[in-house]
C-alpha cells in the first residue's frame, strides 16, 4: 500500500482504492485506515444478512436495493466508511457507483479489530448523513442486534434484539433475526 502522506478528500481516496491490487480500506479524517481479514463467522453473518435484507425488499415490495460490503459511505469531506452492508431507495446507481449517496440502512457485522470503531465513531459518522434512518450493529458471537434508529425528532433509539424481527421503517422491511444468524454449532 502506496498511501499518500497528506489528509485526503473522499474523492482523492476512491481514486486511489481503485487503483489499489488488493486489501479493503476506509478513510478516517483523511487517513487511510486498512482492514483486517474476517473470520468465517463474520463472514456467514455478512452472507445471511445480504440474503435476508434482499428477501426483506422483494417481499415488502419498495423501490430500494441492497449493496453488499464494497459500497462506500461518504460521511464528510475527510471520512468515508464502507459498511458490512447497505439498503437505498430510489433509482438504481450507475455501474460504476463506488459511494452511494443516499443510504436509508447500513449494517456492521461486529469483529475483534472492529468493534470499538463500530460503535463509537461509525455510529456518530453515519448519522451524520441526513438519508440515514437505521444503523444496525450485529454481534455474532451473542447473535443479537443492536438497532440505532432516527426518529422523526432527530433523536436517535437504541434497541437491543436477540430475538424476533427487526422492524426497519422507513422503508417497511421485517428482517427474523433467525435469518441473519447460522444455526448454533453443538459443541
Amino acid at each position: 500500500m502506496n498511501a499518500p502522506t497528506k489528509p485526503m478528500t473522499v474523492e482523492d481516496f476512491i481514486d486511489w482504492c481503485q487503483k489499489q491490487p488488493r486489501g479493503r480500506f476506509e478513510l478516517v479524517e483523511g487517513e487511510i485506515v486498512g482492514m483486517a481479514a474476517e473470520r468465517a463467522l463474520h463472514r456467514q453473518v455478512k452472507h445471511r444478512l445480504a440474503i435476508a435484507l434482499e428477501h426483506a425488499i422483494s417481499v415488502a415490495g419498495v423501490p430500494c436495493h441492497f449493496e453488499p460490503d464494497g459500497a462506500t459511505v461518504r460521511i464528510s469531506e475527510h471520512t468515508a466508511f464502507e459498511p458490512d452492508a447497505l439498503v437505498y431507495c430510489g433509482a438504481e446507481l450507475p455501474d460504476d457507483s463506488v459511494i452511494v449517496p443516499e443510504p436509508i440502512i447500513v449494517c456492521e457485522v461486529l469483529s475483534p479489530s472492529t468493534a470499538q470503531a463500530d460503535v463509537g465513531r461509525k455510529l456518530t459518522g453515519y448519522f451524520k448523513v441526513p438519508s440515514l434512518q437505521h444503523y444496525l450493529i450485529i454481534d455474532p458471537e451473542s447473535r443479537g442486534v443492536i438497532h440505532h434508529q432516527r426518529l422523526a425528532d432527530g433523536s436517535i433509539r437504541t434497541l437491543m434484539l436477540s430475538d424476533g424481527a427487526l422492524t426497519l421503517t422507513p422503508p417497511g422491511l421485517a428482517v427474523p433475526l433467525t435469518a441473519i444468524f447460522p444455526a448454533a454449532r453443538k459443541t
